[in-house]
């Protein structure tokens, strides 16, 4: 049976920025007309409403759309939401599109994409904009009336009420999702939305240059722009959706609850052990009951759980997000890829370009080789240390895996004796001349510049292999990883994480000498059939291109600071110890209990942490802001407990039942 499909355009005068830009001049029109006409051009729409409110300031909304044979509906003008949804009842929908005037070159095309997507995988929400693809402007949402009711009856956040459709988007583990993403590259970096006086202008000139009947395309518009493309410069700058995100930062966030985690942890339990692939994700690390256990999707610098709410980011994947999640560059260069293929029979060339350009970067790479996790590129260094120096004992300090050699520091079950008797913790001690290698995570809470420096002395002294564990610090600290930016080459070191923003990626660099005993005549056996696919490799060279183009890092320290200087203001280090070097903090506590604290309040005021600062590029003013905000609560509560110990009892809703165990794979 056919769906009623109802176009809901919003309008109204009052816009803070820009009063009355929906009736402007544009071209030999105003705006709302581009916008309706290209609304009423659009495949698979049965009707169109243009949506305002009761205030006086629109009645000439309405005179508009009498005098230009448009629907309209009139409704609340604060809560937008209740303004859709009564409007909505009134027109029959079953499906509602959400349009919004400020938006007067809408594709026709793509409206009828969203529309068709929607109703081909029955999803209850579509759209061109999430993730933001398409240019600033093309915005088009379609999402069943079943959702609509939803939103209208239960959502309370002054966001959600003014933005219709953000409770529906928070809450995707309820209403699947789908996305029209656009083919071109860069076209989110396009700006031809009309917010702002320089808006209008791009606005205009464009219109200016358009002589068609019918609405202009988006390929018509690029075309325009490749003529003129100094027209792209009238609104350079401008941050998408930036009074969406500001309003985030500002609100009163409701008391959150996690009945659909819990379920889910029910659930996963019977066939996961702890619920979850990885340790340092699962339940075990977070207050029972207090707070998220499952994320649905990312966007940007912000996570959404399965009960619908959505949190500022700090733990970041574990630290692999570095650019924010569903980065419009690398997801690009990730789908053509797909076109292509992931793994084939043989090498494919990527892997020389990713290879050459690591040993463009990095201090010791000579040659190297690629695995999927930390763990695959710690475990095949320490075995080329054995295999070119013939000794067996490995010295260590860090985490660097779940592999048998490395994890007896943390946890001996199931490893043999043997085996576990062969690595010895750095610095308690041992002499460690004997060794093949000394493998250390170089990062300042383990091994500050000083110390590696002297480690560099003592194993060239000692004919011993120096690893250097640049899983967290590679493209974190320094594209080079930390011995670029403290001047200390190791003969072999392990990067991973950030370098392919979330898709599995790990590699190992060094000296030639030492990689080649990974060749047939070297004997030492390192191998998968995954460890060149072409998916890691690709999003590994995107991720780069992109952090060296845009100083990535450079950005991230002045994220970070903006931070660490907050936090300073709380007066409470020393209580709570913050520890780190450049972007990369760790936050360490004096109990589980505070810890546990921590965790929960941040969590109930949107900041996802663990206790490391794992930000990403997509941090913005507002995602500081939040994080700052919700530290001032959390630490305001955490020195109260501190000085009067019992009042923790108050707070506390949960416990923490494992015990940490740092991730590296």
């Amino acid at each position: 049976m056919k769906q009623r499909v109802v176009g809901i355009l919003q309008a109204r005068m009052g816009s803070t920025r820009f009063p009355g830009k929906v009736l402007a001049p544009l071209g030999r029109t105003v705006v709302l007309d581009w916008a309706t006409k290209a609304i009423a051009a659009a495949p698979g729409i049965d009707e169109l409403v243009v949506a305002t409110s009761t205030l006086s300031q629109d009645d000439i909304i309405t005179e508009w759309c009498i005098k230009n044979e448009r629907n309209y509906f009139r409704g609340s003008e604060s809560d937008v939401l209740d303004r859709f949804y009564r409007c909505a009842v009134q027109y029959d929908a079953d499906v509602v599109m959400r349009f919004t005037a400020d938006c007067p070159y809408l594709d026709p095309q793509v409206i009828g994409q969203v529309i068709q997507l929607r109703a081909m995988t029955g999803a209850d929400y579509c759209s061109c904009n999430d993730p933001p693809s398409w240019p600033d402007g093309l915005d088009t949402e379609c999402f069943t009336f079943k959702a609509l009711e939803a939103a209208w009856n239960e959502a309370v956040r002054q966001t959600d009420r003014d933005t219709v459709t953000q409770f529906i988007i928070r809450n995707r583990d309820r209403f699947p999702a789908e996305s029209v993403i656009c083919p071109f590259p860069g076209m989110n970096n396009e700006r031809w939305v009309l917010d702002t006086q320089k808006d209008y202008e791009l606005c205009q000139a464009i219109a200016n240059e358009w002589h068609g009947e019918q609405p202009p395309s988006c390929t018509d518009i690029l075309r325009i722009l490749e003529r003129k493309p100094e027209i792209r410069e009238l609104n350079k700058g401008a941050i998408r959706n930036e009074r969406f995100y500001q309003g985030l930062a500002d609100e009163q966030l409701p008391t959150r609850g996690f009945e659909r985690s819990q379920a889910l942890l029910a659930r996963t339990t019977r066939t996961i052990p702890c619920g979850s692939q990885t340790y340092s994700k699962s339940a075990v690390h977070f207050p029972a009951g207090a707070s998220p256990l499952y994320i649905s999707h990312g966007d940007g610098a912000r996570v959404f759980d399965v009960d619908g709410h959505d949190y500022v980011d700090l733990v970041g994947a574990l630290l692999p997000v570095i650019l924010g999640y569903r980065d419009c560059d690398v997801d690009h260069a990730v789908r053509r890829q797909i076109n292509s293929g992931y793994s084939f029979s043989l090498a494919t060339k990527l892997e020389a370009e990713l290879a050459e350009k690591l040993c463009d970067l990095i201090p010791c790479a000579e040659m190297v080789r690629f695995g999927k996790t930390g763990t695959d590129v710690t475990t095949a260094a320490v075995r080329l240390a054995r295999a070119y120096t013939g000794r067996d004992y490995v010295y260590s300090k860090g985490y660097h895996g779940w592999a048998d050699w490395s994890i007896s520091p943390y946890n001996e079950m199931g490893v043999p004796k043997p085996v576990s008797d062969l690595t010895v913790q750095l610095g308690l001690g041992h002499d460690p001349r004997s060794a093949a290698a000394i493998i250390v995570e170089s990062n300042a809470n383990d091994a500050s510049p000083k110390t590696l420096h002297l480690l560099r002395r003592f194993c060239d002294e000692n004919d011993i292999i120096l690893i250097f564990d640049e899983i967290k610090t590679g493209f974190r600290i320094h594209m080079g990883g930390a011995q670029a930016l403290y001047g200390v080459t190791p003969d072999l070191a392990c990067f991973g994480k950030a370098m392919g923003n979330g898709v599995p990626i790990s590699a190992l660099a060094g000296r030639k000498d030492l990689m080649k005993m990974i060749e047939p005549e070297g004997g030492a056996f390192f191998s998968g059939t995954f460890f060149g696919d072409t998916i890691g490799l690709t999003a590994a060279l995107a991720t780069i291109k992109k952090m060296e183009e845009k100083n990535v890092i450079l950005s991230l320290n002045q994220i970070a600071a903006l931070i660490n200087n907050g936090i300073d203001q709380s007066g409470l280090r020393g209580e709570v110890d913050f520890s780190g070097v450049g972007n990369l903090t760790s936050v360490k506590f004096r109990d589980s209990d505070i810890k546990a604290l921590y965790i929960q309040e941040m969590a109930q005021m949107g900041v996802l942490t663990l206790g490391e600062h794992g930000i990403s590029y997509a941090f913005r003013e507002p995602e500081v802001e939040r994080v700052l905000k919700a530290y001032r609560h959390t630490l305001d509560i955490i020195r109260d407990c501190i000085k009067n110990p019992d009042h923790i009892h108050r707070h506390l809703k949960g416990k923490i039942v494992g015990e940490p165990l740092r991730q590296s794979a």
